[in-house]
């Protein structure tokens, strides 16, 4: 009979650490070409220009085959909702079957830091000790809790463009962390010097320049994911190695 997990279920069962280590798994498999990963399908919905995402894939090592649907809207923030929302379906590789529904908002949120976590971890210099978090919702907190786990932090700086916000997140997570956790007056400020830079913003202009970002610094950007959004300036893109 297939399972039901509520988000509370899979907060419950699902830790940081296990999932640094799945994911880990998870993409030196889609490396060796052992994964079934179609490129994503997105509509927009609705005149609020919403967006509904299927993603499915298939590993056969793990024995999983499913799909996660992925909604973007905007506005639920002002329902007092998250703006992304998903839903997880696990099907039996042998059969088609339904095997469970996973609700999915959480593990966004979490798998997303595990992969910026796995890439710190191989990337970034071994002695990576300051974090500049561009972002202050739950993609910033997720990543502080992810890249702590395999970096030893020292610094962590963060700015997003509500101060309200940024104080909030520094209030939140202080006791998160054993590194310096404190507000920067400004993304330049924030990124100055940093090892490690995670872009977790809706922006649709850059709020990071290339001439910010010392030699060596590690950049996570997981923010723009669409065409009309950008966090980093062309140069900075340019300069990288991807």
């Amino acid at each position: 009979m297939p399972i039901l997990l509520t988000e509370a279920d899979v907060k419950a069962l699902v830790h940081m650490d296990d999932l640094i280590e799945t994911m880990e798994s998870a993409l030196s498999e889609f490396s060796a070409r052992n994964v079934s990963q179609p490129l994503r399908t997105v509509l927009q919905v609705g005149a609020q220009k919403a967006f509904f995402g299927v993603m499915p894939a298939s590993m056969p090592s793990r024995g999983a085959l499913g799909t996660k649907l992925v909604t973007v809207y905007a506005s639920n923030l002002e329902r007092g909702l998250p703006s992304h929302l998903a839903t997880s379906v696990l099907l039996d590789p042998e059969t088609g079957a339904l095997r469970a529904l996973v609700d999915g908002r959480y593990i966004t949120e979490a798998r997303t830091a595990a992969v910026s976590a796995v890439s710190v971890r191989h990337l970034a210099a071994k002695n990576a000790g300051v974090l500049a978090l561009i972002g202050s919702g739950v993609q910033a907190r997720s990543h502080l809790e992810a890249i702590d786990r395999v970096r030893p932090l020292t610094d962590v700086r963060v700015w997003s463009r509500s101060p309200a916000h940024r104080d909030a997140f520094v209030r939140e997570m202080e006791a998160h962390t054993s590194a310096d956790l404190h507000a920067a007056s400004s993304a330049q400020e924030a990124v100055r010097d940093a090892d490690i830079v995670v872009l977790a913003t809706a922006a649709r202009e850059p709020v990071v320049r290339n001439d910010w970002i010392a030699d060596g610094a590690h950049i996570c950007a997981v923010g723009a994911c669409r065409p009309d959004q950008r966090e980093m300036d062309a140069a900075l893109v340019a300069r990288s190695l991807l």
